[in-house]
Protein backbone atom coordinates (compact mmCIF):
# COMPACT_ATOMS: atom_id res chain seq x y z
CA UNK A 1 0.00 0.00 0.00
CA UNK A 2 1.21 3.64 -0.72
CA UNK A 3 0.44 7.30 0.78
CA UNK A 4 0.37 10.00 -1.24
CA UNK A 5 0.68 13.30 0.54
CA UNK A 6 0.43 16.75 -0.61
CA UNK A 7 1.79 18.97 1.91
CA UNK A 8 0.48 22.47 1.06
CA UNK A 9 0.99 25.23 2.79
CA UNK A 10 -1.45 28.04 3.37
CA UNK A 11 -2.04 31.97 4.51
CA UNK A 12 -2.43 31.46 8.13
CA UNK A 13 -6.41 30.86 9.20
CA UNK A 14 -6.92 29.39 5.51
CA UNK A 15 -6.07 25.61 6.29
CA UNK A 16 -9.89 25.01 8.36
CA UNK A 17 -11.53 26.57 5.74
CA UNK A 18 -10.02 24.63 2.98
CA UNK A 19 -9.64 21.35 4.58
CA UNK A 20 -13.07 20.45 3.68
CA UNK A 21 -12.68 20.50 -0.13
CA UNK A 22 -10.37 17.51 -0.09
CA UNK A 23 -12.59 15.21 2.01
CA UNK A 24 -15.94 16.25 -0.21
CA UNK A 25 -15.37 14.21 -3.60
CA UNK A 26 -17.10 10.85 -3.26
CA UNK A 27 -16.21 10.37 -6.62
CA UNK A 28 -12.98 8.96 -4.91
CA UNK A 29 -14.92 5.55 -4.27
CA UNK A 30 -15.29 4.79 -7.82
CA UNK A 31 -11.30 4.69 -8.64
CA UNK A 32 -10.01 1.12 -7.92
CA UNK A 33 -7.35 0.93 -4.86
CA UNK A 34 -8.64 3.64 -3.21
CA UNK A 35 -8.61 2.98 0.12
CA UNK A 36 -8.95 6.52 2.33
CA UNK A 37 -8.05 10.16 2.35
CA UNK A 38 -6.76 12.31 5.86
CA UNK A 39 -5.88 16.01 6.13
CA UNK A 40 -4.09 16.94 8.96
CA UNK A 41 -4.14 20.70 9.82
CA UNK A 42 -0.94 21.99 11.36
CA UNK A 43 -1.49 25.86 12.60
CA UNK A 44 1.75 25.47 15.06
CA UNK A 45 3.94 27.95 12.53
CA UNK A 46 2.94 31.65 13.10
CA UNK A 47 3.75 32.43 9.87
CA UNK A 48 1.27 29.94 7.68
CA UNK A 49 -0.74 26.72 8.56
CA UNK A 50 0.17 23.68 6.78
CA UNK A 51 -2.49 20.99 5.61
CA UNK A 52 -1.50 17.41 5.07
CA UNK A 53 -3.50 15.65 2.52
CA UNK A 54 -3.07 11.60 2.64
CA UNK A 55 -4.41 9.58 0.44
CA UNK A 56 -4.13 5.91 0.39
CA UNK A 57 -3.88 3.78 -2.56
CA UNK A 58 -3.17 -0.36 -3.38
CA UNK A 59 -0.87 0.74 -5.76
CA UNK A 60 1.00 3.67 -7.64
CA UNK A 61 -1.01 2.71 -10.91
CA UNK A 62 -4.26 3.27 -9.12
CA UNK A 63 -3.55 6.16 -7.66
CA UNK A 64 -2.25 7.11 -11.07
CA UNK A 65 -4.93 6.04 -13.11
CA UNK A 66 -7.34 9.10 -11.30
CA UNK A 67 -4.66 11.30 -11.33
CA UNK A 68 -4.84 10.93 -14.73
CA UNK A 69 -8.43 11.03 -14.90
CA UNK A 70 -11.21 13.71 -15.20
CA UNK A 71 -12.26 13.67 -11.96
CA UNK A 72 -8.94 15.24 -11.19
CA UNK A 73 -8.79 17.78 -13.44
CA UNK A 74 -12.27 18.77 -12.27
CA UNK A 75 -11.51 19.02 -9.34
CA UNK A 76 -7.94 20.69 -9.48
CA UNK A 77 -9.58 23.27 -12.00
CA UNK A 78 -10.04 25.93 -8.36
CA UNK A 79 -6.77 25.80 -8.00
CA UNK A 80 -5.06 27.20 -10.68
CA UNK A 81 -1.46 28.26 -9.80
CA UNK A 82 -0.66 32.03 -10.48
CA UNK A 83 -4.14 33.43 -8.97
CA UNK A 84 -3.10 36.23 -6.79
CA UNK A 85 -6.09 35.36 -4.36
CA UNK A 86 -5.07 31.94 -4.15
CA UNK A 87 -4.42 31.21 -0.33
CA UNK A 88 -1.93 28.50 -1.70
CA UNK A 89 2.10 29.59 -0.82
CA UNK A 90 3.34 26.31 -2.37
CA UNK A 91 3.06 22.31 -1.97
CA UNK A 92 5.03 19.27 -2.29
CA UNK A 93 3.90 15.80 -3.11
CA UNK A 94 5.57 13.21 -1.23
CA UNK A 95 4.97 8.95 -2.23
CA UNK A 96 5.91 6.41 0.49
CA UNK A 97 5.34 2.90 0.66
CA UNK A 98 3.72 1.49 3.91
CA UNK A 99 6.62 -0.61 5.00
CA UNK A 100 5.73 -1.23 8.62
CA UNK A 101 2.08 -0.99 10.58
CA UNK A 102 1.17 -1.24 14.23
CA UNK A 103 -2.45 -1.56 14.80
Amino acid sequence: MFTVTNRILVKKGFGQKMAPAFTSSKTLFDFEGFKKVEVNLCTEPEEHDELNVMMYWETLENFQAWRNSDDFRKSHDREKSGNANSPIISNRIVVSEIVSVLA
